[in-house]
């Protein structure tokens, strides 16, 4: 798998990376802050099969979509063997009780026993957020814990 990055003067920076199957697929950062999303053809790689414009908050929330399964993946492989232990991704609903409210006021951990590892927004990751650390609606929440607990964990979330 390779990637390339080539300056576009005057319009920003494209970023592609090679899929197994051919095709590129890749951004096209304008300076302007929009992004486009683009598949290239496997024929012509020249060729723009399909795009989609983004807003930069869209674009940093498919940034987030992307990473969180990334990461998710990883805690697993490290819970691999401890038998009983589940991490999932919970999205914070807009109308969420807790959006716009600090972490701790969740009690999350009281409540549920579950841990909140990691809160993934606009493409960004913060890792081990404290107490303190402002929630906002459609953050992806990195949570570890019982099977039970996460499924107790989406509901409060949801309440």
């Amino acid at each position: 798998m390779s990637m390339h990055e080539t300056a576009l003067p005057g319009i920003g920076v494209r970023r592609e990376l090679d899929l197994a199957d051919g095709r590129r697929i890749g951004v096209v950062i304008h300076r302007d802050g929009t992004t486009d999303l683009f598949l290239a053809d496997a024929d012509d790689p020249d060729a723009c099969a399909a795009a989609v414009a983004l807003s930069s908050s869209e674009a940093a929330s498919l940034g987030g979509l992307l990473a969180g399964p990334q990461l998710v993946s990883q805690l697993e492989g490290e819970h691999a063997d401890l038998p009983g232990i589940t991490t999932r991704q919970l999205i914070l609903p807009a109308d969420s009780p807790y959006a716009d409210a600090e972490l701790g006021a969740t009690k999350m951990r009281t409540r549920t026993g579950v841990s909140i590892v990691a809160v993934v927004r606009a493409g960004q990751t913060h890792p081990s957020p404290g107490p303190d650390f402002l929630l906002e609606g459609g953050d992806l929440l990195i949570v570890v814990g019982t099977s039970e607990g996460t499924r107790t964990a989406e509901r409060l979330l949801d309440a």
